[in-house]
């Protein structure tokens, strides 16, 4: 059988590696004012990186005693980072209900090779029992399945009294969905999945409750440079004010500066939320008029 050629081209040609399509207005131009040729360490990165964090804090509404760093190795990096770090002080309740949290479990049951772990597991399309999570334990989860499309309802689930901290893998999440910041304690995403930014770099955020872990507890285990996140037992600041653990590229800098901006002009989080649910709205429409397609979850 012979393929041939669509005829029709996408309106928008242009995704990013995660794949998330570009914001529409998005030319090379915008890579133009990139500071390149540069250490990232001089003052043109340093202010780049800086401003990268602090507009993720504007847009997302971040409440200032949060942290917000940059890591490496994307997504993966910054959980990665976090539970390296953070868990085996107590309990762990780990749950998936899609590919990313079952590789979470992985890394906690086999990696890590905790113990003391409560596995809470749905098939693709459902979610388990959120009731039946122990939050005096250490909690880790994704808000939005990105390989199932099944996510958590609300932050309800999560009492406000919990003893233990909750990690949440937020990064098909971020930008469109409403997180409650009380509720979580650890998230993470990564630019490629949510604005249509470059791979390679991943955020960290941190309540004052996982800092004050993060100084009072340390791992019996070795911890990797990309994942050190505190030194004498003292927080690495600098780390949450754009001096990153290792070289990021002022390319994608550039790129996610751009992303944020475009997100500022649709109306900061609250426009991008209208807009996801928008994009929803189409396909539940699309679904409701033809019998032959359906939601998975």
């Amino acid at each position: 059988m012979k393929i041939e050629k669509p005829d029709v081209r996408p309106n928008n040609p242009q995704f990013s590696s995660g794949p998330c399509a570009k914001p529409s207005t998005w030319t090379l131009d915008a890579l133009s004012n990139a500071a390149l040729g540069r250490s990232h360490r001089a003052k043109i990165g340093k202010d780049k990186l800086l401003k990268a964090i602090e507009s993720t804090r504007e847009i997302l509404k971040i409440p200032e005693n949060y942290k917000i760093g940059i890591l490496p190795a994307s997504d993966t990096g910054a959980v990665e980072a976090a539970m390296w770090s953070i868990l085996g002080e107590r309990p762990v309740d780990m749950c998936s209900w899609e590919s990313f949290g079952a590789g979470w479990v992985t890394d906690v049951v086999k990696q890590l090779k905790l113990d003391n772990v409560t596995h809470h597991v749905a098939d693709y399309g459902k979610l388990p029992e959120l009731t039946n999570i122990n939050f005096d334990n250490d909690v880790v989860f994704t808000w939005n399945g990105t390989t199932s499309g099944v996510k958590v309802p609300n932050g309800d689930f999560i009492p406000e009294n919990r003893k233990g901290l909750t990690i949440c893998d937020a990064t098909s999440a971020a930008f469109a969905q409403d997180l409650p910041w009380d509720k979580l304690d650890v998230t993470t995403f990564s630019w490629q999945k949510v604005l249509g930014g470059e791979a390679a770099h991943g955020m960290l955020i941190l309540s004052p409750n996982a800092i004050k872990r993060l100084e009072s507890y340390t791992p019996p285990w070795p911890l990797p440079k990309i994942f050190r996140l505190t030194k004498g037992g003292k927080l690495i600041d600098g780390i949450f004010k754009g001096a990153t653990i290792n070289t990021p590229s002022m390319l994608a800098v550039e790129d996610y500066l751009f992303a944020l901006d475009w997100a500022k002009k649709q109306g900061g989080k609250d426009g991008l939320i209208a807009k996801a649910d928008a994009n929803l709205n189409i396909i539940s429409n699309f679904v409701d008029d033809n019998d032959w397609i359906g939601f998975f979850s």
